[in-house]
C-alpha cells in the first residue's frame, strides 16, 4: 500500500523480548531507508518486558493484538496470532511483512502474509538443529516460515548454506549477520549499570560474576532442575563467585529454580532484568550458562565463555569458535564444565578471546536495503556474493 508521499508500508510482527530486542534495528533502519514506513503490531503475550524494550528503542506500536491468555495452548497462540494479525492486514493493508526467528507468533504473521500473497521477510533465517523437536515448537516454525518467505535475511553462512540445503534459491538469500549484535551494541554503550544494587556493588569489587539464564519449554521436564542443581553444587564449593540468576516471569520456571538455589548464599535470584541492564550484567560476567540462543549471540560478542545447557544448538558458530561449549542438562557435565571454566585460567582465557561469529553492528543496514530492494524492483539488487556477503 503505498503512501500519498510515496511509501511503503512494512509491517513488522513480534510477541517476544528476544523478537522486540532483534527486531527493533530493524524497525529503526527501515524507518531510515527512503520510500519505507515501518508499522509496528504486537502480539500482547509478555506485555510489560515488550514494552520496556520498545520503550528503550523508542517503538510505538500501531496496534496491540493483545493475546496473552492465562494458560494459554500453542494452538492457541498461533490461532490468536493468525486471526488478529490477519484481521490487521485486511483493515490497514501493508506492502510486505517481516517476522523474526521462530517463535508461534511469527509462524503465524508469515502464515498471514502468505495467505494474502504479501512478501515475507524472515529476520533470522537459516537456523537449524536438524532435530524436528528440538527445540520445539522453535524448530519446526522456522522451517514452516523459510517455506513462503521471499526474503531470507540469514545471520551467518552457515545459516545459509541450511537454506541453500533446503533448495531456497540464492538470489532469495541475504547474509547479513544477527540484529542482535547491532541492539546489544547499542545498549552496552548507553548502559553502565545493571540497576540491581548488589549485583552492581560485585562488579564494581572485582568479584568473579556467573550469570545463569533459564527458560526453554524443552527444558521444563527435569531440565531446569538438573542445570540448578549442578549450579548450586558449584556455588557451594566456590563462596568467592556470585551466581546471578534474573528470574523468568514463567511460574513453572520459578518454582523449579526456587527450591534448589534459594538457599545457596552465594546465589542472587534477581528480578527479571531489562534489556538493557542485563546487557550490562553479561558484560560483567566471568562464563554464562545459559539455554538462551539470544545469550548464545551476546555473550561471544562481550568475550564472555557460553556454557550451552541444551542438547542441541541452532547456533554452532559459537562451539565451533571455540566461545560456547554444548553440555545438555546432564548435571555432572554442567558442574564439570562450570568448575573447569573457573579453575582454568588458560581455558578461560582461550573461550573468551575467540572471535564472535555473529556479527559486526550493521546487520539492520543491509536487511533494510534489501527489503527497499525487493519492493521497488521486486526481486534483490544483484550483488558479486550476496550469499557470502556477510564474513562469518
Amino acid at each position: 500500500m503505498r503512501l500519498t508521499d510515496g511509501r511503503k508500508r512494512v509491517a513488522f510482527l513480534y510477541g517476544t523480548r528476544p523478537e522486540a530486542i532483534k527486531m527493533a534495528p530493524v524497525v529503526a533502519a527501515v524507518r531510515r531507508t527512503a520510500g519505507l514506513m515501518p508499522v509496528v503490531v504486537t502480539s500482547g503475550q509478555h506485555r510489560e518486558i515488550l514494552d520496556q524494550v520498545n520503550d528503550l528503542f523508542g517503538i510505538v506500536p500501531d496496534r496491540d493484538l493483545d493475546l496473552l491468555r492465562p494458560g494459554q495452548t500453542l494452538d492457541g497462540v498461533m490461532a490468536g496470532a493468525l486471526r488478529g494479525f490477519g484481521d490487521y492486514l485486511d483493515e490497514r493493508p501493508v506492502d510486505a511483512v517481516v517476522v523474526q526467528g521462530d517463535t508461534s507468533t511469527a509462524f503465524a504473521g508469515a502464515l498471514a502474509a502468505y495467505h494474502r500473497q504479501l512478501p515475507v521477510v524472515h529476520v533470522e533465517a537459516g537456523l537449524r538443529t536438524q532435530h524436528l523437536y528440538s527445540p520445539f515448537p522453535e524448530e519446526g516454525n522456522r522451517r514452516f516460515i523459510g517455506v513462503v518467505a521471499d526474503l531470507h535475511c540469514a545471520p551467518t553462512r552457515a545459516a545459509a548454506a541450511n537454506l541453500l540445503a533446503e533448495n531456497v534459491p540464492a538470489e532469495r538469500i541475504i547474509v547479513t549477520g544477527n540484529t542482535v549484535i547491532d541492539a546489544l551494541m547499542w545498549a552496552v554503550e548507553r548502559q553502565r549499570v545493571t540497576e540491581d544494587p548488589f549485583v552492581d556493588a560485585a562488579i564494581a569489587a572485582g568479584r568473579r560474576i556467573v550469570t545463569v539464564t533459564l527458560h526453554r519449554r524443552e527444558s521444563w521436564d527435569g531440565g531446569i532442575r538438573a542445570v540448578a542443581d549442578a549450579v548450586a553444587r558449584v556455588a557451594r564449593r566456590h563462596p568467592e563467585v556470585l551466581v546471578v540468576l534474573p528470574m523468568h516471569p514463567n511460574p513453572v520456571v520459578r518454582a523449579e529454580l526456587r527450591p534448589l538455589l534459594d538457599p545457596v548464599p552465594n546465589v542472587h535470584l534477581a528480578a527479571p532484568m531489562a534489556y538493557a541492564p542485563f546487557c550490562r550484567l553479561l558484560a560483567g560476567s566471568a562464563v554464562v550458562v545459559t539455554d538462551s540462543g539470544g545469550v548464545q549471540e551476546e555473550a561471544p560478542t562481550l568475550n564472555v565463555p557460553v556454557i550451552v545447557t541444551r542438547e542441541t544448538t541452532e547456533r554452532p558458530e559459537a562451539v565451533h569458535a571455540g566461545a560456547a561449549v554444548l553440555v545438555g542438562t546432564d548435571r555432572d557435565r554442567i558442574a564439570t564444565t562450570l568448575e573447569e571454566l573457573l579453575a582454568d585460567e588458560l581455558l578461560h582465557q582461550r573461550m573468551a578471546s575467540a572471535p564472535s561469529p555473529f556479527g559486526d553492528g550493521r546487520a539492520a543496514e543491509r536487511i533494510a536495503v534489501a527489503i527497499g530492494d525487493l519492493l521497488s524492483a521486486g526481486r534483490l539488487a544483484a550483488t558479486d556474493d550476496r550469499v557470502g556477503a556477510f564474513a562469518s
